[in-house]
């Protein structure tokens, strides 16, 4: 049963950041700018004078509000509320019965805090109006809940043992991990900065390998949404930055899991691992560059946040996979 409840709260974590980087994407973030309701309501359908009011003041539905994007924040809301349920269930199974289950209740526990962290996360990303930061650690804070239910999954499961000689690749696990969530920071941060379309033109930027960059605006933590941190408007130039770093980032990580895949390939009993792996890379590679080539469309974006979030899990599986008692 616990079993169960720990793959399903996977799966629907997955739905949950897939559904949250379609409301982003969507321009919904501030569909209902309140929380956690909608206008004071539970539902935007209760709110529906308000919101009318606030369109009329807008000049039209192409602001941030309207009464589809506010449903779509709300659905939003909804799941991730039922998805904070589900992980405090799993969290009191795993005190009730930590004897039978023999193992220790504090990962189950710590992803009860993370999840609670990440509605403070949620509520902040609405009342601070979608302050990149506060956005960016939303996406990491749900991506990381994802990863850990991963692992608390696979320590459910009954792993076959990998070959002794496999134990030299830990560390290139490890480090292939790290570079992958270090490059959906950066994805996270050409999210929530808008700059997805910072450069229209591929492999180059702008015609050029290395165009017009401002660094110091672009990585700028503390600031306003299209503001620096004097409260300038933020330059082309360092939406342009952040644009360039992630795609730098992308042929770093690319290099190195498409090796560490190939590794895997030619690794007596990790070949499977190898083969999803590369084929969850390459895809990601695909709907990264279909992005730029055809304009950022809703449905390709979308597809590449949940291609970065079924990446993150399969690196989780190798790193655990390793992990596991070898044989001689």
């Amino acid at each position: 049963m616990f079993r169960k409840l720990v793959w399903f709260a996977v799966i629907y974590t997955f739905v949950v950041v897939v559904v949250g980087a379609y409301v982003r994407l969507s321009d919904a973030g501030l569909g209902c700018p309140d929380w956690p309701g909608c206008y004071g309501e539970l539902t935007p359908h209760l709110a529906q004078d308000d919101i009318a009011k606030a369109v009329e003041d807008q000049g039209g539905t192409h602001g941030p509000v309207s009464l589809g994007k506010a449903w779509k924040e709300m659905f939003h809301r909804y799941i991730a509320g039922g998805l904070g349920l589900v992980i405090l269930a799993i969290a009191v199974t795993a005190w009730l019965r930590r004897r039978e289950l023999r193992q220790s209740p504090l990962l189950a526990t710590s992803l009860l805090v993370l999840v609670m962290f990440q509605a403070a996360l949620g509520m902040w990303t609405v009342t601070l109006l979608l302050k990149p930061v506060i956005v960016t650690l939303h996406l990491l804070g749900g991506l990381a809940t994802l990863a850990l239910l991963a692992w608390l999954g696979l320590r459910q499961e009954t792993f076959k043992p990998v070959p002794a000689a496999a134990m030299r690749l830990r560390p290139w696990a490890l480090l292939t991990l790290l570079i992958v969530i270090g490059q959906i920071m950066l994805g996270g941060w050409v999210s929530t900065n808008y700059a997805a379309l910072a450069c229209v033109d591929f492999p180059t930027c702008h015609g050029q390998w290395l165009p017009e960059m401002d660094f110091h605006h672009g990585f700028q933590l503390v600031r306003e949404l299209g503001m620096t941190a004097a409260g300038t408007h933020l330059s082309y130039d360092a939406i342009t930055a952040i644009h360039w770093t992630h795609r730098v980032g992308a042929v770093v990580t690319f290099l190195c899991a498409g090796g560490f895949a190939l590794v895997l390939l030619r690794t007596a009993g990790l070949a499977r691992y190898g083969a999803v792996l590369l084929a969850v890379l390459l895809l990601q590679v695909a709907l990264g560059i279909a992005n730029v080539v055809a304009g950022l469309p809703l449905a390709v974006a979308a597809a590449h946040n949940a291609g970065a979030a079924i990446l993150l899990v399969t690196a989780v599986v190798i790193n655990f996979a390793l992990r596991r008692k070898p044989v001689a």
